[in-house]
């Protein structure tokens, strides 16, 4: 008769599992946040600009500064396109490109019906 020979099989085969090399996660840490940091800035598209100049809108930087925090805010929870409301402005910005699409004062804005928006900062 013929040898053979039974070898027995794991049920469940071992898996090596490699270390992840560390990093430093202090480096990457302030990297990450110096990167957020600099994000937090809207650009202002070239329409938006030219409705802002010939509607002699004057928005401070102090101004600036809340919308934005409002703008990433609000992109934060899901908005993409709000509306914003100042008290001699409207601004329509699109969150996800961190962008002012368009720019009106307040007297022309309430004459008008707004669109695609899906929500509204009023400051």
């Amino acid at each position: 008769m013929d040898k053979f020979s039974i070898h027995r099989v794991p049920l469940y085969p071992t898996i090596r599992q490699t270390q992840p090399t560390p990093t430093n996660t202090q480096q990457s840490f302030s990297a990450h946040l110096q990167e957020a940091t600099n994000q937090q800035e809207l650009k202002v598209s070239k329409h938006a600009n030219e409705r802002i100049k010939e509607r002699n809108i004057a928005i401070t930087e102090q101004e600036w500064r809340v919308v934005s925090d409002k703008v990433f805010e609000a992109h934060s929870k899901g908005v993409k396109q709000p509306l914003v409301l100042m008290d001699q402005a409207a601004l329509i910005v699109s969150a996800k490109n961190a962008t002012v699409i368009t720019a009106m004062d307040r007297t022309e804005a309430k004459q008008q019906l707004f669109t695609n928006i899906d929500g509204t900062i009023v400051l």
